[in-house]
């Protein structure tokens, strides 16, 4: 089966397909790849305690909301009605069912914003259901304690999944979660595909290429296993448990032994698309004709879709600022008490669709900082149109500490009441960036600046120019209301970490 790829894409010189027992002999099996036991396994057996923490969230979150709803020192749960009892009992149970219907314990297939979208619908769906039933049970129920009890649930299972991310991510690091993979075709794509699983974070390790009759690229970094036809016996032989296509390198005919392939030997398997980066949630799959087709949900704002998105903005921006109020006022204190100047800086940029105004920030450089950056830019030779400094000389002693927590950024709330930000979307430019744009960056221009985004979760000063507008376009190619609570939910925790805060 292991031979030498002629001009011409196939093999060449290959040896008969071993027999069961001949395998490990007549392949050239890469070194490290030995038996162990399976990735999948290894998920299994995180997930049931995943699966653990998932329903001692629900009956925390239940519990806390009625020590909240009634308030009472000597609580215990023989003081629960029969009511709560029901709920406490039921809803762990209903949980992880509904965990399982939508695929949450194999969220390893999954980015983190799709896990993060179901996990919100499947708490929903949970509470929804045991209300109904206590509902037609004629249970007398508190709409607070329901309201309050779907907020902690909420709250409580997406910080234990972050937690356990960490530790999937240790794993990943360590090499115990990476799936043993073969990389079908031996072009660029499939080239490029074999670096990117140089990278731990990914979860998968490259053991070898499959060849196709598509073009090769020159002198492929991994070894080249076989040919399309003997990817079974390949399979087992090295102990593969993924098998990634690159699309381009692929016929259809030649996908047909993929799919066989896959479909008896129980590998997970990844086909990649000649797309953009788009969330998992705009992707269906169509079958036309026998082909199967992805297609892409449009994600342009309709007007209910803005008026819910203004609705979210005004509501959590107006108890916001209510909230924080005792803080902003000493903020405001200690800016005008630790340098001379006003307590406010008022910048323009540009909003959605080129409209400037009027951004509110606390101040934390000293007066006259503007005037400076001309020369700054050429005495620390800073390039791009972004114009940041990690030891920038003009900003203060408070202004350091309120940019390490974006604690500068709170005024931002009254341009969200006003219409002219959201809480979430792309970076607002000043004027003189927007002078310098090229075509594709005036894209970033459709969507309302936000105090939060995608730039900022992943990243922050940190991030190139060109970095921070490709994942501004990714957020407007796929909003949705389900992903701005997603980045809020990551804003918090990343602001916390104070990376990339300069």
């Amino acid at each position: 089966m292991q031979g030498e790829i002629d001009d011409a894409g196939g093999i060449r010189h290959a040896s008969p397909r071993p027999v069961p027992d001949q395998r490990d002999e007549e392949l050239q099996v890469p070194s490290g790849v030995h038996r162990r036991r399976s990735v999948r396994d290894a998920y299994r057996h995180l997930y049931r305690w995943i699966a653990l923490t998932d329903a001692l969230s629900i009956v925390a979150g239940l519990s806390l909301a009625y020590v909240i709803r009634k308030p009472r020192t000597d609580l215990n749960l023989a003081d629960l009605g029969a009511e709560y009892v029901r709920f406490l009992v039921i809803a762990p149970f209903a949980l992880v069912i509904v965990y399982g219907f939508f695929h949450l314990y194999d969220a390893y297939r999954y980015a983190a914003a799709e896990e993060f979208r179901r996990i919100i619908f499947a708490v929903s769906l949970v509470l929804g259901i045991i209300l109904s039933v206590e509902f037609w049970a004629k249970a007398d129920l508190s709409r607070a304690w329901m309201a309050l009890s779907w907020a902690f649930v909420t709250v409580g299972a997406l910080a234990t999944r972050r937690l356990w991310h960490a530790q999937i991510g240790r794993e990943k690091a360590g090499g115990r979660l990476a799936f043993p993979t073969i990389v079908v075709g031996t072009n660029e794509e499939a080239e490029h595909l074999s670096k990117l699983m140089e990278r731990p974070s990914f979860g998968f390790r490259a053991i070898g290429m499959i060849a196709t009759a598509s073009r090769h690229a020159d002198g492929p970094d991994l070894p080249v296993l076989g040919s399309i036809a003997d990817l079974r016996e390949v399979i087992r032989t090295v102990g593969a448990e993924c098998v990634f296509v690159a699309a381009s390198a692929m016929s259809p005919d030649e996908m047909k032994h993929v799919a066989k392939a896959v479909r008896l030997e129980g590998v997970e398997v990844r086909v990649t698309a000649t797309l953009p980066e788009v969330l998992s949630s705009r992707v269906a799959v169509q079958s036309i004709g026998g082909v199967t087709a992805l297609s892409l949900r449009p994600v342009r704002l309709t007007g209910a879709q803005t008026a819910m998105k203004r609705a979210f903005d005004i509501a959590v921006a107006g108890v916001g600022t209510i909230l924080v109020s005792p803080l902003l006022l000493a903020l405001a204190v200690a800016v005008k008490a630790t340098s001379s100047g006003p307590v406010l800086y008022r910048q323009t940029r540009v909003g959605q669709r080129g409209r400037p105004f009027t951004m509110l920030k606390f101040r934390t450089m000293h007066v006259g900082a503007d005037s400076m950056v001309d020369s700054l830019r050429q005495e620390h030779g800073v390039e791009g149109l972004m114009f940041k400094m990690a030891n920038d000389p003009r900003v203060t002693k408070i202004g350091r500490m309120l940019r390490k927590y974006s604690l500068d950024e709170l005024p931002q709330l009254i341009n969200v009441i006003k219409g002219e930000m959201s809480l979430v979307g792309p970076r607002p430019p000043l004027p003189e960036e927007v002078t310098r744009y090229e075509d594709w960056q005036f894209d970033r221009l459709e969507a309302p600046p936000g105090i939060s985004g995608l730039w900022q979760v992943s990243g922050r000063s940190d991030l190139s120019f060109d970095d921070c507008v490709r994942l501004d376009l990714f957020y407007i190619e796929n909003w949705s209301l389900a992903y701005d609570l997603y980045i809020l939910a990551k804003t918090v925790p990343v602001l916390l970490s104070k990376r990339g805060a300069y």
